[in-house]
């Protein structure tokens, strides 16, 4: 069946569908992983976008549900520029395309994804749509101009979990962790979008995982009485979220007054949601950060990790440079991928170290999240 890619700027890409049948809006972008398709599909960051892979050939693995990172997918539409009919791996349970076909993502394939890179690199990420069912190219053109964008949506509200679980530690790949301390933790996450492999990587850490929906106020994490607080990724702009940036807010300086300190961790979404509710400010980047290779440096070991990314906003660091410093830098643009506060426990990264899809190279930040609770803590319990 033909497909119809049609970009806000005019750009007209013909191809064949290899997913369900229909129409669907979102901001197209391209992620550079190799593979991970299925992890991509379902990470909730993705909700608002179309999602076009790099490299050339997708499918080849089939697909599984105990690779998703979080109940369904959430991506709008998906471009690759060749489907594999074939599934080679022991662990498939049904190929690619008919996950597509039964999750009602609209796919196109068959076009040339270099260019489509190429566009977006020198013109940015813009709206687009992929449709099976309407093959009028301005009719299609007029409809994308008038569809949402991502600036100022609030996204977050459709994705989050509607009711507070516990989370037990699940999953085909999980990494067994030795923590660094015999003690467990209790950690909240709120959830903006969460994916699986963070709540893997805490669990497998010794900790007891609290999930929250985002729109949980900083009295009722404060009642679960946790040691840590992770502020999950998720989608679309920040900035349109003022109750979750109302709630970090509250919990920092709730915590900041109390006797006792909780530890805060931030990761992507919720790295940009530290910035805004320390009074900073973000910005769009022109294309964003998609995949699994993007080099990062940490500024106090002089080491680079290989990172995965997915982000389109990022904090504009000179607005707080007053109250945190830059821990990490993206070695491609210059920005900020990670910070700390001066005087708190808190801290932060715009990438994702807990991966799936992409390299294992920043799980420590896991590890230091348990030895910044067990830190503070212990501090606390020696000052009474």
């Amino acid at each position: 069946m033909k497909a119809l890619l049609v970009l806000e700027d005019g750009a007209i890409f013909e191809g064949k569908s290899f997913g369900a049948e229909g129409e669907k809006y979102g901001e197209v972008v391209f992620n550079t992983s190799m593979s991970g398709y299925q992890e991509i599909l379902t990470d909730p960051s993705y909700k608002g976008q179309i999602v076009m892979m790099t490299y050339p050939l997708i499918g080849n693995y089939g697909s599984n549900i105990s690779d998703f990172e979080s109940t369904k997918p959430f991506a709008e539409g998906f471009i690759v520029k060749e489907c594999s009919r074939i599934s080679s791996n022991f662990r498939s349970e049904t190929d690619f395309s008919e996950l597509l076909k039964k999750n009602n993502i609209v796919a196109i394939e068959g076009i040339d994804t270099r260019s489509l890179t190429r566009r977006i690199r020198l013109s940015g990420a813009m709206k687009a749509v992929i449709s099976t069912i309407d093959a009028d190219h301005a009719s299609l053109l007029e409809k994308v101009k008038k569809s949402q964008g991502l600036v100022g949506v609030d996204l977050v509200k459709e994705v989050t979990c509607k009711k507070e679980y516990k989370w037990d530690k699940k999953g085909f790949f999980s990494v067994p962790c030795t923590p660094r301390s015999v003690q467990s933790f209790k950690v909240v996450v709120l959830d903006c979008g969460v994916k699986y492999n963070i709540l893997n990587e805490l669990a497998a850490r010794n900790c007891e995982v609290n999930v929250v929906p985002a729109n949980t106020s900083a009295n009722e994490i404060l009642k679960i009485n946790p040691d840590g607080i992770l502020l999950s990724n998720g989608p679309g702009d920040p900035s349109a979220v003022p109750y979750v940036i109302n709630t970090v807010s509250e919990l920092i300086q709730r915590t900041t007054n109390d006797e006792r300190r909780i530890v805060i961790f931030g990761i992507c979404l919720g790295h940009q949601m530290l910035g805004l509710a320390l009074g900073g400010k973000t910005y769009k980047l022109k294309f964003g950060h998609h995949g699994g290779n993007h080099p990062v440096k940490d500024i106090k070991t002089g080491k680079i990790a290989i990172t995965a990314q997915n982000h389109g906003f990022c904090v504009d660091m000179e607005t707080i440079k007053d109250q945190v410093e830059i821990t990490h830098i993206n070695l491609y643009d210059k920005t900020c991928e990670g910070m700390k506060h001066k005087k708190l426990p808190i801290f932060s990264v715009q990438y994702h170290p807990e991966a799936s899809p992409g390299p294992h190279d920043s799980e420590y930040l896991f590890d230091e999240f348990i030895a910044m609770m067990d830190k503070t803590l212990t501090s606390q319990q020696g000052n009474k």
